[in-house]
């Protein structure tokens, strides 16, 4: 009797042992790799998501796709964090459009966060991806653990190098990814001082945003940080650069993200 006791009781603690360890390996985040389409917002968007950890979100620029911050990707993936880069609406490998807006493209990243349950991840936009990013954070606060952003802009007027505005504002009959970039975005002053999230804001030091305008970015947010990188234009340190993968890091790492 007293063996039956014992050989049962070695059963369950075995049982118990391995519910217990199958509960661990299930919690355990493993990494992926992975591409995939999502519908949100009435529309079709092209996704990569590479590595384990915290979430990042990687928004690209005006008429380009996620293919241009692979690098970045790679890099933060190898740093410990779970990195998913879309393709904007329209773009990419997403069939184009007769007409874009940035509100329309902040409402997509939202219902894309809500649609695979990612919540408060840090995020990284590139020129219009930025203004996404800082759109998508007035609309919905606290989206965002942390923005980071590369030549983003709020508004058009004066936010944009003389030389580049002269020539650019002008153009007769723009594509409609050139209109939006024409007429939007829209934000105001008080709107970006709503975000509450800590935010570096970079630019090249030759970018196409004046740099009167990154600082005013910065300084308007409460958390917010100017970095105004050196030797760089408005992509050459983020196309297939490891420059702005470092940054983003270093920043990363100075909030404790």
């Amino acid at each position: 009797m007293k063996t039956i006791h014992t050989l049962a009781t070695l059963i369950l603690a075995c049982i118990a042992f391995t519910s217990c360890h199958c509960h661990n390996t299930t919690q355990a985040e493993a990494y992926m790799s992975y591409t995939d389409t999502i519908e949100v917002n009435g529309v079709s968007l092209f996704y990569t998501c590479e590595g384990a950890g915290k979430p990042v979100i990687l928004l690209h620029g005006n008429g380009g796709s996620h293919n241009d911050l692979e690098t970045t990707t790679r890099q933060l993936a190898q740093a410990g964090y779970r990195v998913y880069a879309m393709d904007s609406r329209g773009q990419g490998a997403n069939p184009p459009l007769p007409e874009y807006h940035y509100k329309d493209m902040a409402e997509d990243v939202h219902q894309f966060l809500e649609a695979l349950h990612i919540e408060r991840p840090a995020v990284f936009g590139f020129s219009d991806g930025g203004i996404i990013a800082l759109q998508l954070e007035v609309m919905y606060p606290g989206t965002f653990s942390a923005i980071t952003t590369g030549g983003a802009n709020i508004f058009v007027e004066d936010a944009l190098i003389p030389e580049f505005a002269a020539t650019f504002l002008t153009q007769e009959n723009p594509n409609p990814l050139t209109r939006m970039l024409m007429e939007e975005p829209n934000m105001t002053i008080d709107e970006v001082a709503t975000i509450a999230c800590p935010a570096l804001i970079m630019a090249g030091d030759s970018d196409l945003i004046r740099e009167e305008h990154t600082h005013l970015i910065a300084r308007t947010i409460p958390q917010g940080q100017a970095l105004i990188v050196p030797h760089a234009d408005h992509g050459s340190y983020i196309y297939h650069s490891t420059r702005v993968g470092e940054l983003i890091l270093d920043y990363f790492h100075s909030i404790g993200y």
